[in-house]
């Protein structure tokens, strides 16, 4: 059932950001570009994301499992620190270059946008190192 309800809430999620545009790289890149042809509709779009994931989130925060019955599980870390500053320029560099995240990357790789691939190969390859170096920190601590 959990996997179920996981599958779709993808769809779900996968369906909004179609629907939003979020997985068009002109619209997100038009965004982005504030000195230029600014397109501000997708501001409307994170806004509504931000205050109905809040309100989840306080709801959520408030319980012990979910409503599916799994046990609710919330980061550790509360505090900003330098990995968390170094990751979140990161995100936004690469947000500004190619005009992709990851979800909306994944939705465009699957219509079979190359530019998507790229990006979804590179965020692999990122995501490969980060555990690599991660390990061998910790494997030194």
């Amino acid at each position: 059932m959990l996997a179920l309800s996981a599958l779709v809430a993808g769809l779900i999620f996968g369906l909004g950001l179609i629907v939003s545009h979020m997985a068009d790289p002109e619209k997100v890149l038009s965004f982005l570009d504030l000195a230029g042809h600014w397109d501000p509709s997708l501001a409307f779009v994170m806004g509504a994301a931000v205050a109905i994931g809040s309100i989840a989130f306080t709801i959520a925060r408030g319980r012990s499992r979910s409503l599916l019955g799994a046990p609710m599980s919330w980061p550790a870390l509360s505090r900003i620190d330098r990995p968390l500053v170094v990751g979140s320029a990161l995100f936004g560099i690469g947000w500004g270059i190619a005009g992709f995240c990851p979800g909306p990357a994944l939705i465009a790789a699957s219509s079979g946008q190359p530019k998507a691939w790229l990006f979804v190969l590179a965020m692999l390859a990122g995501m490969a190192l980060h555990s690599l170096v991660t390990r061998r920190r910790l494997a030194r601590a």
